[in-house]
């Protein structure tokens, strides 16, 4: 996916792309992570769909639920939730910025020369 360090780094153009790719990969997880949310709380909890949409994303968003649960199911699926979600947000802000740091980290990467090589073998 990414270019290796001894080749050089893509165009902007490529990058942009990229970037476009990421985004794309991120927002379709956190779709699919709120529709999952949001049945859960609709099924196990009876809510109405809107408020299971907000009960979702103020958990997947890391801000805790908005209402309380009242059956032990739905208890149970908001603590599996609450864990998938904090997951799911490292996940996806890392798929999202991979393609910057990946360019960032390629524009620092400097290529030795064999004697260059050989020097630091020696000082070691």
């Amino acid at each position: 996916m990414f270019e290796n360090t001894s080749e050089p780094i893509v165009s902007r153009w490529k990058f942009a792309l990229r970037l476009v790719g990421a985004f794309g990969v991120g927002s379709a997880l956190i779709a699919l992570s709120l529709f999952a949310g949001m049945w859960g709380y609709h099924y196990f909890e009876g809510m109405t769909w809107v408020d299971s949409f907000a009960n979702a994303s103020m958990i997947l968003s890391g801000m805790g639920p908005l209402s309380d649960m009242k059956t032990d199911a739905g208890k149970i699926f908001a603590g599996c939730y609450a864990l998938y979600s904090g997951l799911a947000l490292i996940t996806i802000t890392a798929i999202v910025f991979a393609p910057i740091i990946h360019r960032f980290l390629h524009r620092l990467h400097v290529d030795f020369d064999e004697e260059d090589s050989k020097r630091l073998d020696e000082d070691r």
